[in-house]
């Protein structure tokens, strides 16, 4: 069992640190290429930065556990609303009604829709797959309209990063990337099979929360500045992604059945979760303390629900 949760321990460090490297040099070459900056953030940055768990998601289909990778999605995106927002405000209020999200919280709503009701028939297929990602296209064709002419900082860029320095993140990212995935499945479903549980429980806890951990400590470390604004964006962008861009392309590779448990309660929780941001996006409420406390507090309720 250490040995296993040492796999999963290892295999996070290394996606987390192959995520990073793969960004900033895909970031640097596709700007040194001549591409828009509003086009790199949209596309390699969004990609890059959901890279470990995409790697994650298409390791788990191929080694045979594809409940690992719904798990890891579904459970990614409730960790994101309840954890990810929840945990920094304790720090300090995160003053969230200073963000614009509602276009993107809408879209992100009708993503959380359209994946429930594919899940709904019981085993997501190629075609799903295929109409996931139409949408995410379209979403972020929608976006570079609506978003032309404004100034755009890319995360990661470095105009004056050496092409053997720009090589050799790419490097570390694609060879780091599978790497840390095969290590971190691998030891994850071991832990499931000696818990007794089944891997889609795994993928929604121990996995979720796992590759949830740098969202988490990014936000925190903004909290501690007082510069936690963005994070209500930051997390619906990365739950829009999860679900069109990640399991887009993860059911391409294979099939992925839908426990009928998962159905009966998991699902549904994400849908309650993506609800419960609407306050905070139509109403411009700030994520107090009070309020962080509830977020923490319902994330550790699913938790133990989960598990047990």
């Amino acid at each position: 069992m250490l040995y296993d949760l040492a796999l999963v321990a290892v295999g996070l460090v290394i996606l987390i640190f192959a995520g990073d490297a793969l960004v900033k040099g895909a970031v640097n070459l596709a700007l040194r290429l001549g591409l828009p900056a509003l086009v790199v953030s949209l596309t390699v940055v969004a990609f890059g930065t959901s890279a470990p768990e995409l790697l994650v998601s298409v390791q788990a289909i191929l080694d045979g556990v594809p409940g690992l990778a719904l798990g890891n999605v579904v459970g990614s995106n409730v960790a994101n609303v309840l954890l990810v927002l929840g945990i920094p405000a304790l720090i300090a209020t995160m003053h969230t009604s200073v963000c614009e999200t509602r276009r993107d919280y809408l879209y992100m709503l009708a993503a959380t829709f359209l994946f429930i009701a594919f899940c709904l028939s019981g085993t997501l297929v190629w075609w799903h797959g295929i109409v996931l990602l139409i949408v995410l296209a379209g979403i972020l064709a929608a976006t570079f309209m609506s978003s032309r002419g404004q100034e755009v900082e890319v995360e990661g860029a470095e105009p004056g990063l050496s092409g053997w320095k720009m090589s050799l993140f790419l490097g570390l990212g694609l060879i780091g990337l599978p790497l840390g995935a095969s290590l971190l499945v691998d030891g994850a479903t071991s832990v499931a099979r000696t818990l007794g549980v089944s891997e889609t429980v795994i993928g929604l806890t121990l996995v979720a929360i796992g590759t949830s951990l740098p969202e988490l400590a990014t936000t925190v470390m903004a909290a501690i500045r007082r510069h936690a604004d963005v994070a209500l964006g930051n997390v619906i962008g990365s739950n829009l992604f999860n679900l069109l861009g990640i399991m887009g392309v993860a059911v391409l590779v294979g099939p992925v059945p839908v426990d009928p448990d998962f159905l009966a309660k998991d699902l549904w929780v994400m849908l309650a979760a993506t609800l419960l941001l609407a306050p905070f996006v139509f109403l411009k409420l700030d994520i107090t303390r009070g309020r962080g406390a509830i977020l923490a507090g319902l994330y550790a309720g699913y938790i133990v629900w989960a598990l047990i």
